[in-house]
């Protein structure tokens, strides 16, 4: 039957635990009812996305880190489910379900339920989410969108801030964990071999952790004020559509603590992603935006700190990598590692200007 893989197909294997059964499967045009066409992969360190004309499948790999579990199916039918709930509260009618992937009693993998008899077996859980036009992305069309055109989604994310529970955050175990990732990203920077400045990645992280000394009461004042909320996690322009109405995908769904964040420091990622593609105005916009809406006057210094602790973040998240066993262009992935720790160096001495 078309879209169906045998587990007795060679080359594969038993497609209960096979990564690559399952992407052969899910490659098929025909496993996908009333779809025809090309079926395209796009591939994560933490995923493979199928993208049928309309739809987009996600299968988390079975992979383990310091951050994240998805070793078993149970912990990626967990994450899928997670995914679903969380992404829904910035999007509409976009997270559309979590997808059994099944094998039969036949010994073919269908995507969908068990098989007529009953007898099938769940062996992967997806995510199916309705795709977005890709002209609508903030990636896409960043060179020519206006603050006009971007105060939607604007609204949508402060509307968010604004409704969203506030956390009941130690300020002590904030600034601890502020602390910690400096330190986890120094040392994952400073690894050997991936030819990154050792004195310019102390720097940025030795002028952060002073930050977080100096200006404890300023931090801290955050969580007491209740300013630590359950957010996105991941906020950049590639997860921003400028639909109607817009869309904010692919939050981080794996860690809580991540997801554990200050506004001003969330959308100071997403301005600060947007002033590295060449449009610090839209940068500006965001979060003069975010302070209207959500009565935020924390000063400048706070801005800049977050924005450089970012972009330490994205250095670390780059220069990864370049740790891959079979890494392509990593030129490329060095060189946009030294862009952020650049730039990290650029909102410190920001932040140095309006310190006390």
């Amino acid at each position: 039957m078309p879209g169906e893989l045998s587990m007795n197909d060679p080359p594969h294997s038993d497609p209960r635990a096979d990564l690559e059964a399952k992407t052969a499967f899910l490659l098929s045009p025909g496993s996908y009812p009333g779809f025809a066409g090309t079926v395209e992969l796009v591939e994560t360190h933490m995923a493979r996305v199928f993208l049928t004309d309309r739809y987009a499948y996600k299968m988390k790999k079975a992979v383990r880190t310091d951050y994240l579990d998805f070793s078993t199916l149970a912990l990626r039918e967990h994450a899928c489910r997670e995914e679903l709930r969380l992404n829904r509260r910035l999007t509409s009618e976009v997270y559309l379900a979590v997808v059994p992937l099944s094998l039969g009693s036949d010994g073919r993998l269908r995507l969908g339920d068990h098989d007529d008899e009953g007898n099938g077996e769940v062996v992967e859980w997806l995510v199916k989410m309705r795709r977005l036009p890709l002209e609508t992305c903030l990636t896409e069309c960043i060179a020519e969108v206006s603050a006009a055109e971007l105060a939607p989604l604007l609204r949508h994310l402060c509307d968010f801030y604004r409704a969203a529970q506030p956390l009941a955050v130690d300020p002590v175990a904030y600034l601890r964990g502020l602390q910690q990732q400096v330190e986890h990203h120094r040392q994952q920077l400073l690894a050997p071999g991936l030819g990154l400045e050792q004195a310019g990645i102390h720097a940025v992280a030795d002028f952060l952790l002073a930050v977080t000394r100096r200006e404890a009461g300023l931090l801290g004042q955050r969580a007491v004020d209740g300013r630590i909320v359950e957010g996105h996690g991941d906020l950049r322009p590639e997860h921003c559509f400028l639909t109607e109405p817009p869309q904010v995908i692919d939050c981080l769904e794996f860690n809580f603590a991540l997801r554990c964040v200050d506004p001003l420091d969330e959308l100071g990622y997403l301005a600060l992603e947007c002033e590295l593609l060449g449009r610090r105005d839209l940068g500006d916009d965001i979060l003069s935006a975010y302070r209207r809406a959500c009565a935020d006057p924390a000063p400048a210094l706070l801005e800049y700190f977050y924005k450089a602790y970012r972009a330490l973040v994205r250095a670390q998240l780059a220069a990864a990598h370049l740790q891959d066993g079979a890494i392509a262009e990593p030129q490329k992935w060095r060189a946009k590692a030294r862009r952020y720790l650049d730039a990290a160096r650029h909102y410190g001495r920001r932040a140095d200007a309006h310190a006390a």
